[in-house]
């Protein structure tokens, strides 16, 4: 079993067994596989519930006791995905990871994936082990079996990766770290073309510790991920190589996290890398991947695994899953710390917020009037003229424009527009059209209005835009509708949800700095969910989450998690329900990375069967101009494709042209 460093703890899943004796399992093992069929729940039962220490003792004392091979009788025993599982689980991991590798380069075409995986993730001991392995298994030289399978720069990254001697040293020059900060910017960005040759070398060699720094440093220096230079400048098989090697500097965990997410998400299991991933990890960070993957995507890996696969596969897999996330008290402290890290460092950084629609350049308003106008005089309507003009000039310009036509027409632009377009088309356009705080508060009098209340509309609303960006909310719902945000929201709805709303609307969130012991004194005051009293928990919720400023909440949180080994977040979920659950959430992930927020929104208002097209133009809308570009970077972060190809798949028409001139651009 692979052992903690000095002062770490162990964080598998697997452990070894007790009072162990390799003769007393070779003995049930056999026993087993004795006869016509096999006790396939006995064969999973033991295998899984050893350490693969014990479990190579065990193929030894099999040999001795009967002269066989233990391996090649469960070959030959199991069959299909089960039976690959349990062989893997009985292969040292050097040995494991050799036949991998082994796989994935023989026969036509390459597991470019694998290759990725395997060698991105491991440290120079595992890679040096690896290639002992390699050479006594098959004969062979593993660098050259990969060089005779690649090319390119993709070939030199994976060359470099199995030397195996990426610097170890804790020890960080930031003379060093801001050199390679530049030398990274000049061989991507600022350069025609690109230097792969710095990437490989930078990315390839420097230890984990410096290429930290490094990443948080190129953010702050360039305003931008190296994750989107690295989309930017490369491509193919090296690209997805590099951005697995900087996922895996930043977590490891989080990198195999997202890995088992996207190997069960959609149809059909990626049953290969399921099982690599389960086998390799059982005994390294199992519990740390698992508690991020239950922070990231809202739902325990056991619970994945469970509805995903079947049979004793599935019995095997939630063996070395170990426990079930969603359960109480199953909720891992180590890596909520982990988790927290990951967006508080999103969180603080100062990334410039981007929208994807700016001022045009070459701006006349009094043309664009009379080329509106053209496109909707006599029969039929340009449709291609007015989104072409409409999504590329800023909302201050759109403005200019309404006055320029009436001016020159003596007719409303937006009446105009309406009579012309309609449908989904039409709400992008007209929404387009109006000052930002009208269309916030058009939408907040839509999410009220008639039989039944959208509150999803009211909370994301509320729950994301600026203390200046409420107060112009709250003048523009009383000029168009007579009545104050308050009333309506008031009349409207109830309990405690009425009053997160109602504090929300006030638009009065301290805009401070982070005050340290009122943020202790601030996580104690929620961190005590001990009483059963729902409705006091739910006040001290909303008075800390509504009125404290986002900097000052963030350290809150990270309050909360040292003293109760819990997310926020996860707090929320178990302790509260409905609407009032759903604001507080709202409120909590929109401190931690609002674009990551509204990325989430967007997907899934177009994930599964039908679009919510209302939520979509209303984000596509009101984010235009603010940090679309952001959201889109997220997204193609979390969902492995880029909101271009999402709206592409999900929408169509001149709806679909106007939605993709607004995102700006392909990732």
């Amino acid at each position: 079993m692979a052992k903690p460093g000095q002062g770490a703890r162990y964080r598998g899943s697997v452990h070894d067994f007790p009072n162990f004796d390799p003769s007393k399992d070779a003995e049930a093992l056999y026993t087993a596989m004795k006869g016509f069929g096999s006790d396939k729940e006995a064969i999973l039962d033991l295998i899984t519930s050893r350490s693969n220490r014990q479990r190579q003792e065990i193929i030894q004392s099999y040999k001795s006791l009967y002269g066989k091979d233990l391996i090649a009788d469960l070959k030959y025993e199991l069959t299909g995905k089960f039976e690959r599982l349990i062989v893997g689980l009985m292969r040292p991991l050097a040995y494991c990871d050799a036949k991998e590798i082994k796989d994935a380069i023989s026969g036509i075409g390459t597991d470019e994936k694998c290759l990725i995986e395997i060698l991105a993730s491991r440290t120079n001991e595992q890679i040096h082990q690896l290639a002992a392995a390699y050479k006594d298994a098959y004969e062979r030289d593993l660098e050259a079996d990969v060089i005779g399978d690649t090319s390119g720069h993709f070939q030199k990254m994976l060359v470099v990766l199995l030397q195996g001697t990426r610097e170890e040293d804790d020890v960080v020059s930031e003379d060093l770290v801001q050199q390679d900060v530049q030398d990274l910017y000049e061989a991507g960005e600022l350069k025609w073309g690109t230097d792969e040759a710095q990437f490989i070398y930078i990315l390839g060699n420097r230890s984990r510790q410096h290429l930290r720094l490094v990443f948080d440093e190129y953010l702050k220096t360039t305003g931008k991920p190296i994750e989107a230079s690295i989309r930017g400048e490369l491509s193919g098989d090296f690209e997805k190589l590099m951005l697995a090697v900087v996922k895996c500097i930043r977590s490891t965990p989080e990198y195999f996290a997202e890995r088992l997410f996207k190997a069960m998400k959609g149809l059909g299991t990626r049953d290969n890398t399921l099982i690599r991933i389960m086998v390799s990890r059982s005994e390294l960070d199992m519990l740390d991947i698992r508690e991020i993957f239950r922070t990231k995507y809202e739902k325990s890996l056991y619970s994945m695994i469970k509805n995903d696969t079947s049979g004793e596969y599935k019995k095997a897999l939630l063996k070395l899953c170990g426990g079930d996330d969603d359960a109480a008290g199953q909720f891992f402290p180590e890596a909520a710390q982990v988790a927290y890290q990951m967006w508080e460092l999103s969180a603080v950084a100062r990334v410039e917020l981007r929208g994807t629609v700016r001022p045009a350049s070459d701006f006349n308003p009094d043309a664009d009037a009379k080329a509106l106008r053209k496109a909707m005089k006599g029969l039929g309507t340009d449709q291609g003229t007015i989104i072409d003009i409409i999504t590329h000039r800023s909302n201050a310009q759109r403005q200019q424009i309404r006055q320029t036509f009436k001016s020159h027409f003596g007719r409303d632009l937006m009446a105009d527009l309406k009579s012309e377009i309609s449908g989904d088309l039409a709400r992008l356009i007209l929404g387009l059209m109006m000052p930002p705080a009208h269309y916030d508060a058009k939408q907040l009098k839509k999410a009220m209005e008639g039989a039944g209340t959208d509150e999803k509309a009211l909370i994301e609303i509320l729950a994301t835009r600026t203390n200046a960006e409420i107060r112009a909310i709250n003048q523009a719902y009383k000029e168009d509708y007579h009545k104050s945000l308050e009333d309506a929201l008031s009349s409207d709805t109830s309990g405690h949800f009425k009053r997160i709303l109602v504090s929300l609307a006030t638009g009065n969130r301290e805009e401070g700095g982070e005050d340290r012991d009122q943020a202790r004194e601030d996580a104690k005051e929620i961190a005590d969910t001990s009483g059963g009293d729902k409705t006091s928990l739910e006040t001290r919720f909303m008075t800390i989450l509504c009125t404290r400023s986002y900097q000052h909440l963030r350290r809150v949180f990270q309050e909360f998690v040292k003293m109760t080994n819990y997310d926020v977040e996860h707090t929320i979920k178990k302790e509260m329900s409905g609407d009032v659950r759903d604001a507080f959430v709202a409120i909590v992930q929109s401190v931690k990375n609002k674009p990551l927020f509204f990325a989430d929104k967007l997907y899934k208002s177009m994930k599964g069967a039908g679009t919510d097209e209302k939520t979509l133009t209303r984000i596509m809308v009101s984010r235009s101009e603010i940090d679309l570009l952001n959201i889109r970077r997220e997204f193609i972060e979390k969902y492995d494709k880029s909101l271009h190809q999402a709206i592409e798949g999900d929408t169509s028409g001149d709806f679909m042209k106007a939605l993709l001139a607004v995102c700006g651009g392909e990732d």
